[in-house]
């Protein structure tokens, strides 16, 4: 325990509470937990579910076949992949649940998971809790945001078993395409590494931009799970519904670790997760919409002020760089004493993160307005 530092937006968290008991009228922008509403008629089927005695009982372990049936479906609709839903698919208490879980039922203690820099700070936290290590694949801009495999010690590819992957990611927003995928699947096949694809933010794109998944790459089933969520997409974070898909022997051996450790999610919301997935997707898209209208907004604020910053193709994230004189930390602590606005330093997320700060979108559109309000009124660069 003692290698695993306080948790970021937790600590976030607490500031906020101290300065709001003190008066002060904070933004925050930090946490990227949607404030849009679970779409009114997965809330419907969620309230039919729970009104059958026999859902109310202890779940499947590896999900309800129904639920799994769907993501199978989904699979199959966007991207014309084929999974057994027995054996392809595994039901998780949200994917952070199943990004955590999956290091431990993969590595063993002194080996090896590597991680994007930046990236979630969950994925570092794993391997340490796993008892293993982690090596940071440092990303630039110059190269669109993604891991050099060329630059991996060849010492810690010997003892690396576990690879993290986030396209759209969190928190640079970036994209990966299909041929990066083949690259990364290759590699992984070449070293006997294990892929482990964290794909939250794949329906959250805009203006005709499609996420591609990993399973397209040929051959990823070999050696690649993709991790997926229902909380970003219908806005269900305090849900808790995720799945992961791919390597059915990676998945056994996630399978077997949860059914030691959990009793899986709730039936309902399990049936309410596979409606989603199935019925009329219009509520992704007018969200979306609203996600890119508030993109526009905080992009163009930011330029106004002399922050330069592209224009992300999905996540409601924005991956700044912080003015000239800033570090990340001193940057978002001027934004929060001259604005109220809390962002996050990009060196929470990493040592590749300094330098940078980020924006989550998801906060309502008046608030939003106001925290866009002050950063032009009130920054001074």
């Amino acid at each position: 325990m003692d290698r695993i530092p306080p948790y970021m937006f937790a600590e976030l968290g607490k500031k906020k509470a101290a300065m709001i008991k003190s008066g002060i009228d904070v933004i925050d922008l930090g946490i990227g937990d949607p404030d849009l509403p679970t779409p009114e008629h997965i809330v419907e089927k969620l309230v039919e579910e729970a009104r059958k005695p026999e859902n109310l009982r202890y779940p499947n372990f590896s999900g309800h076949p129904e639920f799994r049936r769907a993501v199978a479906e989904f699979y199959r609709r966007e991207y014309a992949i084929d999974l057994d839903p027995e054996t392809e698919v595994l039901a998780l208490i949200g994917s952070k649940e199943g990004l955590a879980h999956l290091a431990p039922a993969m590595i063993d203690p002194g080996e090896y998971v590597l991680v994007p820099d930046p990236c979630y700070p969950p994925y570092r936290m794993a391997a340490l809790l796993a008892g293993g290590m982690y090596h940071d694949m440092p990303m630039v801009k110059e190269n669109g945001f993604l891991p050099d495999f060329k630059e991996i010690p060849e010492e810690v590819l010997e003892k690396a078993r576990l690879m993290f992957l986030n396209y759209p990611g969190n928190p640079t927003a970036a994209v990966a395409d299909g041929d990066f995928f083949q690259k990364a699947v290759d590699f992984a096949k070449d070293k006997g590494i294990l892929i482990a694809h964290d794909s939250a933010y794949n329906k959250v794109a805009f203006r005709g931009f499609k996420p591609p998944s990993i399973l397209e790459a040929n051959g990823a089933k070999e050696v690649a799970v993709e991790f997926g969520t229902l909380s970003k997409t219908y806005c269900m974070t305090g849900w808790r519904i995720g799945y992961v898909v791919g390597n059915r022997e990676a998945i056994r051996a996630l399978s077997v670790f949860k059914s030691n450790t959990d009793t899986g999610v709730f039936t309902p919301i399990q049936l309410a997760g596979a409606h989603a997935l199935l019925s009329d997707q219009a509520c992704v898209d007018k969200y979306n919409d609203i996600y890119f209208a508030r993109m526009k907004g905080m992009v163009g604020a930011l330029r106004e002020i002399g922050i330069e910053v592209d224009q992300p193709k999905a996540t409601f994230f924005i991956w700044a760089p912080v003015p000239a004189g800033f570090t990340s930390a001193g940057f978002v602590e001027a934004v929060l004493e001259q604005a109220g606005v809390i962002v996050t330093p990009g060196s929470a997320f990493g040592p590749s993160g300094e330098g940078y700060f980020r924006i989550s979108l998801s906060v309502p559109n008046e608030r939003l307005d106001e925290a866009i309000g002050r950063i032009k009124k009130k920054i001074k660069i």
